[in-house]
């Protein structure tokens, strides 16, 4: 499935038109009877992707276009959400997935084109209690086992009924799903995972911490070496240091085991563990991650996470290999105020070192960064990643540049 590519010059001319976007007015709810409202949602993305892999094949390009629109319906506690998502390859000299296109001389971009009902889901909700039956979005704590895969065009949805209580400190939140809606499109032999997935997570916030207990059962009815139960513990915090600066701590602990048909005998650990502070301007932060393997037989899985945002984001680790991955990594960013011509500007760069958990191998390195700003209400952002394997994977490179806007 091959066009001919866009030139670079040609992409920075379509990115250069995005901002033009900035002379239309915000969406906004429109009273449409007594108590009654509508609230319109747009979103678009346009993106250029590169991947160029140390094993044989041709460096994939990919400029994709993703439009969502839907609307809101709200009538007091209740509401009524609708919305549509369509991903169009406008240059498409990348692996999409999808099979019926035949072998392809690229690596994975994991961006078909696809049309499909992103979300539908009705509501019943006041002041964080309540619940949501339908087609919808689920992000958990920080997505490292259940998220919305927003990073790519088409979105992780949810066919699920999810409860939400609030009282006080306490907050308790319990989903029931049926299917995964992938990442894949409707034309896709994955485009959705069925099974019984049952996801709980309640905590509270005492004295500064805000400390939570989560379990995720997954019961796949066709991916059964996917199905685990895991429980653990999660805590955050802001430590202050009198005089010098904040810290700001995260750390978390799991264990997963084999669950439903899977045929697989396992026990795995996960640890997680980082600490962030701003000096002079600029945000460090160090951390740990450790997702366990069971002597090499079988590894911690979470099939279910945002996995772009963990463990580098050249995406060598999305599937945890039986031996298991330590991610040591390190990020050094840096907030620019008072730029009038590029406000909003920021800029990272993160450094990983990946071992294995059993069998003590150096897997391989990684430097990601980023720079990201704003024109009017499009965010502009560019990517890069750079993967350096040793014993796991091949040499890896990946480059995005990327227009956003929401309404």
């Amino acid at each position: 499935m091959r066009r001919s590519l866009l030139s670079l010059g040609s992409l920075a001319a379509v990115a250069a038109a995005s901002p033009a976007l900035a002379q239309e007015s915000p969406l906004g709810p429109v009273e449409v009877a007594d108590g009654v409202t509508l609230d319109p949602m747009v979103a678009a993305r346009l993106r250029y992707e590169t991947v160029d892999r140390d094993d044989g094949l041709d460096e994939a390009e990919a400029l994709t276009m993703r439009l969502r629109a839907g609307a809101e319906l709200r009538a007091g506690i209740v509401s009524l959400l609708a919305e549509g998502e369509g991903t169009l390859a406008l240059a498409d000299d990348y692996n999409d997935t999808l099979p019926f296109n035949g072998i392809e001389p690229f690596p994975v971009v994991a961006d078909p084109e696809n049309l499909e009902l992103n979300r539908l889901q009705l509501s019943v909700m006041q002041d964080g209690t309540g619940a949501t039956i339908g087609r919808q979005r689920i992000i958990l704590d920080n997505a490292r086992f259940v998220g919305n895969v927003g990073w790519r065009q088409n979105e992780q949805t949810f066919d699920a009924i999810r409860g939400q209580a609030s009282f006080g400190p306490v907050a308790l939140d319990a989903t029931y799903a049926i299917s995964q809606r992938t990442i894949f499109g409707v034309d896709s032999p994955a485009e959705h995972f069925d099974g019984d997935f049952i996801f709980l997570n309640g905590g509270a916030e005492i004295a500064g911490v805000d400390a939570k207990a989560f379990a995720y059962l997954i019961d796949y009815n066709g991916r059964l070496a996917f199905s685990s139960q895991t429980y653990g513990l999660r805590a955050a915090a802001t430590i202050d240091l009198p005089g010098l600066f904040a810290l700001n701590a995260e750390a978390s602990v799991a264990t997963q085991s084999d669950y439903g048909a899977n045929p697989i005998d396992y026990s795995a650990s996960y640890y997680s563990a980082k600490l962030g502070a701003t000096v002079a301007g600029f945000g460090l932060t160090a951390g740990y991650e450790e997702l366990g393997s069971d002597d090499g037989i079988a590894a911690f899985q979470t099939p279910m996470a945002t996995l772009h945002a963990f463990n580098g984001w050249a995406d060598i680790f999305l599937t945890t290999p039986a031996f298991g991955v330590r991610d040591y990594y390190v990020t050094v960013g840096r907030s620019f105020g008072g730029i009038r011509l590029l406000p909003g500007l920021n800029a990272n760069v993160t450094y990983h070192q990946f071992d294995s958990d059993f069998g003590n191998l150096d897997l391989g390195s990684e430097w990601d960064a980023s720079l990201g700003f704003k024109a009017g209400p499009v965010s502009l952002l560019v990517k890069y990643a750079n993967y350096r394997a040793d014993a796991f994977a091949v040499d890896t490179e990946k480059f995005w540049l990327q227009a956003e806007i929401n309404f």
